[in-house]
């Protein structure tokens, strides 16, 4: 599979030869999404938290008599129904996330991968640098040259001036290969990928 390289500068780099078992892949909608629920159960913070009938503060003595009141019965005023009274089956503090077996996890980026070329919306750069100056105007203004709305670059390690630069551009995203994954793939129009960063990908999908 043959795609051709480009520079950021919208340059011809020659061409580079893409193995298909990683790009060619047919696309499984059902493990991607599985892989992105899965990711983002373990983003979730979990530190929602009330407290339950234990924990709010009050007397532990029974309001009243149990018979002959002509009112129901209660045996604390901590009881939800009670204005001060706690939470029942309220969220507590908490790890959302759960494990998925790394087959699936490999499965999925590799449809991902696969799901941006099939849509011809998978670049290879050259390489990811922001020269000896790194000015956040200069990238923008190649980002825009080459019609991205939105891009993901995947290089095998971040060019610190480059990763810099782009921090301030809210539709662009750089990640090294280790931290290559599906929701950040499928949430950007294009996915670029370096020479060294695809070279990267195959040893890590071996």
């Amino acid at each position: 599979m043959q795609v051709p390289v480009i520079t950021l500068d919208n340059g011809s780099a020659g061409e580079i030869e893409l193995p298909e078992a990683l790009f060619a892949a047919a696309p499984r909608p059902d493990i991607m999404a599985r892989v992105v629920h899965w990711q983002l159960a373990k983003r979730r913070a979990g530190t929602h938290k009330v407290k339950g009938m234990g924990e709010v503060s009050g007397t532990t003595k029974k309001p009243y008599r149990q018979k002959g009141t002509g009112n129901a019965r209660q045996g604390s005023l901590r009881a939800p129904q009670f204005r001060t009274g706690g939470v029942v089956h309220g969220p507590v503090v908490r790890d959302h996330g759960y494990s998925l077996n790394k087959k699936v996890r490999r499965l999925g980026l590799i449809s991902a991968l696969s799901q941006k070329a099939a849509d011809g919306k998978l670049v290879v750069l050259d390489t990811a640098s922001a020269g000896a100056t790194p000015k956040t105007g200069a990238l923008a203004k190649q980002v825009k040259a080459l019609g991205w709305k939105s891009a993901l670059v995947v290089d095998a390690q971040v060019d610190e001036g480059f990763g810099r630069v782009v921090r301030n551009l809210p539709h662009v995203q750089v990640l090294p290969t280790i931290g290559a994954n599906v929701y950040d793939i499928l949430k950007h129009d294009v996915l670029a990928v370096t020479r060294a960063g695809l070279e990267a990908l195959k040893e890590r999908l071996a």
